[in-house]
């Protein structure tokens, strides 16, 4: 009876624009049936949005017809879905919502019309993570303009992505060549120790810091050595185009979600790209072009010199080779001087713990030489302080962890359809209660003694232990992870073998975060150094 009703009153509305005059007609029939498509797509919208997970989940439930149970979440709002959780600190807000959705194993929301997942638990992140369904990344429109898609964090699963993983493992991060630039890591790690003895008053160590990260990049990577005191325009001109690409990938960009709106490229995100990546080009394949110049004997085994020495079915193309580096340059600069500020940050804060690693340097190395990279592995105590801030400030608590189901699934007993993004929030599992004891209190000492809550002193960052793992796991794990780790832990011991830190007379350390590409202070530390060993 409703059918007819509803009919009759559609039908009535057009006898009515009929018995108009035709220039009447034809407008009112355009804006009934305006009107009428918008009624039919908020109701959509609308039927969309009041499943669990917002619209980009209801969308797939109705179409498919649901049949079984349904992951729990956040709604959002209408055709926006969940946008506002992922902007500024997201691992913060996702962890709120989680709780309050008691989904703490598993969450849905939606980014317009795309479908997320997010686990803060380390079980469920270990099936996510260390399944063959979740081994594509979702590629970003940022990510793609700026030619990740063709490198190794970025590209899609298949051939050419474990071409790309076969010489990561083999040539580029295998132990033989991070042996082989210790001196390398030495130098800089000196110079950066000369840098700081030479200031006087307050010592803003971000700055410092970034410029040695990136300039241990450059050379190995490209084989180019610079002093960390003096400037240059190759190094000015990589680190703008770092600093310019980092805070492109980070943004949240509206047409990775709300496709409708990419063409108006509303962020001009598209637009920076474009003008960035001939840059890019220009930079990285000059330095190719001189490498192929060298002849063997001048070759000095940088990542370059490894790419062009390849044959056969791992030889590279030119392009592919920058979009291999540059990426390279751009990952591996920004997470090693991320992680020392806020080692550095927590030794300030804490002066009893920064005594203890200090008592380890003595004891190991004594005050008579400099700390060499062979003597870490005999320190416990500094280590177990590098896994403790690994703990509570993750580099990157969310947006790297971000993988792509390419077939239908099930994760924890839920149906997961092919195309949905699934994400683990470290930051929230680094600080569950029922995963860590006393979590949010820096207590390095539960990687040293089992006794008393704490872990194995053998317990692993590098991704078999889902209770910690700030460099993934699975097939996605980030393939530099122990060259970055050596690179701090020697940095770091470096700079506390060398200086006592103490607190800034101007500036408390603030430990709030920002989240861009990797999760960062909001305010740079800023401190004073006493020596140790002498002037």
């Amino acid at each position: 009876m409703e059918t007819h009703l509803d009919s009759f009153w559609i039908f009535a509305l057009l006898f009515k624009c009929n018995s108009l005059p035709s220039h009447h007609n034809t407008v009112s029939l355009f804006l009934f049936l305006f009107l009428f498509l918008c009624m039919t797509w908020l109701a959509l919208a609308l039927c969309f949005w009041a499943y669990p997970g917002g619209p980009a989940w209801g969308n797939y439930w109705l179409k498919k017809g649901c049949k079984s149970k349904l992951v729990p979440g956040p709604r959002g709002f209408p055709v926006l879905g969940s946008m506002n959780l992922m902007a500024n600190l997201a691992h913060h807000k996702l962890a709120t919502a989680a709780n309050l959705f008691n989904a703490k194993r598993l969450m849905a929301f939606s980014m317009g019309e795309t479908r997320f997942l997010i686990t803060c638990n380390p079980v469920v992140a270990k099936e996510i993570l260390n399944s063959s369904v979740f081994a594509d990344r979702p590629v970003k429109e940022s990510a793609y303009g700026l030619m990740f898609n063709r490198a190794i964090g970025f590209a899609p699963y298949g051939v050419y992505w474990r071409t790309l993983r076969r010489i990561a493992a083999t040539h580029l991060f295998c132990p033989k060549q991070i042996s082989s630039t210790e001196a390398q890591r030495k130098d800089i790690g000196s110079q950066m120790v000369s840098l700081i003895a030479c200031h006087r008053g307050d010592i803003r160590v971000r700055d410092i810091l970034k410029k040695a990260s990136l300039n241990n990049m450059m050379c190995s990577v490209f084989g180019r050595r610079y002093e960390l005191g003096s400037s240059n325009t190759e190094t000015e001109r990589l680190r703008e185009l770092v600093e310019e690409g980092y805070e492109l990938l980070g943004k949240l960009n509206w047409s990775d979600h709300l496709p409708w709106l990419a063409s108006l490229d509303l962020q001009k995100i598209r637009f920076r790209c474009s003008q960035m990546v001939p840059k890019v080009n220009r930079f990285v394949n000059q330095i190719i072009q001189e490498h192929k110049a060298r002849s063997n004997g001048q070759r000095r085994q940088d990542f370059v010199d490894v790419l062009l020495s390849l044959q056969g079915p791992e030889k590279l193309s030119d392009q592919d080779m920058v979009a291999v580096l540059w990426e390279m340059i751009f990952r591996g600069t920004d997470t090693v001087s991320v992680l020392i500020e806020w080692i550095l940050a927590r030794m300030v804060l804490h002066s009893d713990i920064q005594a203890k690693v200090h008592h380890e340097l003595d004891h190991i190395v004594g005050r008579s030489r400099p700390l060499m990279e062979s003597d870490i592995q005999s320190m416990v105590y500094l280590q177990a302080v590098v896994k403790e801030v690994l703990r509570l400030h993750p580099p990157g608590p969310l947006l790297s962890w971000a993988r792509l189901a390419i077939t239908d699934t099930t994760v924890d007993g839920y149906e997961v359809p092919e195309g949905t993004v699934a994400m683990v929030n470290m930051w929230a599992i680094t600080r569950d209660p029922e995963v860590w004891m006393d979590p949010l209190k820096f207590w390095p000492e539960r990687f040293v003694c089992k006794d008393g809550g704490g872990v194995d002193m053998e317990f692993s960052v590098l991704g078999s232990d889902l209770r910690l793992a700030p460099f993934g796991s699975g097939r996605r794990t980030c393939p530099g992870k122990a060259l970055g780790l050596a690179t701090v832990s020697f940095w770091v011991g470096s700079l506390l073998h060398e200086f006592e830190w103490v607190k800034s007379s101007n500036r408390a350390v603030d430990l709030s975060e920002v989240l861009r590409l990797s999760c960062e202070m909001a305010n740079p530390l800023s401190v004073k150094v006493r020596p140790r060993r002498g002037c």
